[in-house]
């Protein structure tokens, strides 16, 4: 079985690769040495079961975040155009959740 070393993420409507592994997080900060030193700090606090989730909000590139800041700002405005509740997905079932 082979390990996948990347995620698929949208940005900008663009299908783009992110790295899956923290050694790929660091080479694409190897650049930015403040960026690296904060990434390795909170990488080795997190824990495990948030290391995925660490891990692609720092694989991210700045346009995602950029895109993510926007919608939130959206949001925050009121302006709930474009989401769906989810209570209205097909599917939801608040008892399963539980």
């Amino acid at each position: 079985m082979s390990e996948k070393t990347t995620w698929r993420t949208l940005v900008g409507g663009r299908e783009v690769e992110i790295p899956a592994t923290i050694d790929g997080v660091r080479q694409a900060l190897a650049g930015e040495s403040d960026r690296l030193a904060e990434f390795e700090a909170e990488i080795g606090r997190t824990p495990a079961v948030q290391l995925a989730q660490t891990l692609v909000m720092w694989a991210l590139p700045p346009d995602a975040w950029a895109e993510i800041d926007t919608e939130m700002d959206r949001l925050a405005a009121g302006d709930l155009s474009g989401w769906t509740p989810m209570e209205d997905l097909p599917g939801y079932n608040p008892a399963e959740a539980a």
